[in-house]
Formats: structure tokens, C-alpha cells, sequence
């Protein structure tokens, strides 16, 4: 399961069950402030696509420096591991919501609205693509 993990939403990606493709599935309502982290809602969703373990974007700088919502994320990928004891592994996300947009942007019918919507989930995806094209199909493993 690819997680796009912001401040207010978490954009959810599965993959096939050989591990070549990925897609996006939806996007979860979470409030930081309020410790709110849609856990009960990743939890139905890991039983349901039998998820064996989780792949979060990591937001770091285009200096690749680290800032707050690296921290965010990793904290995240904490408290999954803790909650479902799954792996976590990171991928590099910089650009992902940027490279996310402007396939939504070439959609002439996807409104600015439409895209808010759903760019959360299409990162997510991108997330979870990168990172199954890097390590090659399950059939590998």
C-alpha cells in the first residue's frame, strides 16, 4: 500500500498482487492537530486489499534536506509499523504531486476543483509506482 501522507489528507495507492502496477484507491481525512490519523480507515482497507506492508512518500526538499514533514512522515510510517506490524519502507516523493498535477492538468475536463480532489491519491499512486519500479515485480522475490 503506496500512502501520500499531508497535513489534512492521506492519498492511498494499491498495487496488483505481482507488485507491476499500481493505483490509486482514495483519500483519508486526517486532522494532525487532533491525533486523528485515519487509522481505523487504513485498517479496513488493509484487510480488504491484504496488505503486506506500506510505502510512504517522503517529502524531503529539492536540496534533498529534511524539514517537518519529513518528520510528519516518518512519524506516520511509526505508527503504522506499531499498529499493524508491517513493514514500512520510504521513496523519495519529490515531484510526485507536481508530476500528479500536470497529468490532471492535460485532462482538458479536470477542473481545479476535480484536481483537488483527487491529487492526493494520484500522488500516492506515483509514490507506490516509483517505488514497485525500482525494486522489479514480486515474481522476483
Amino acid at each position: 500500500m503506496g500512502l501520500d501522507v499531508g497535513s489534512r489528507t492521506v492519498g492511498v495507492a494499491v498495487s496488483d498482487l505481482l507488485g507491476w502496477t499500481a493505483q490509486g484507491i482514495e483519500i483519508i481525512p486526517i486532522n494532525e492537530m487532533d491525533e486523528e490519523f485515519g487509522i481505523e480507515r487504513v485498517k479496513e482497507l488493509v484487510e480488504q486489499y491484504e496488505v503486506s506492508g506500506f510505502v510512504l512518500g517522503l517529502p524531503k526538499n529539492m536540496n534533498n534536506t529534511s524539514g517537518p514533514r519529513v518528520v510528519a512522515s516518518q512519524n506516520y510510517g511509526e505508527l503504522l509499523k506499531r499498529t499493524f506490524g508491517l513493514p514500512v519502507d520510504f521513496q523519495d516523493e519529490r515531484l510526485t504531486t507536481v508530476a500528479a498535477e500536470r497529468m490532471l492538468v492535460e485532462q482538458a475536463d479536470t477542473s481545479r476543483k476535480k484536481r483537488k480532489k483527487v491529487i492526493d491519491k494520484l500522488a500516492a499512486g506515483l509514490i507506490l509506482q516509483n517505488y514497485l519500479d525500482r525494486k522489479g515485480p514480486l515474481l522476483d522475490k
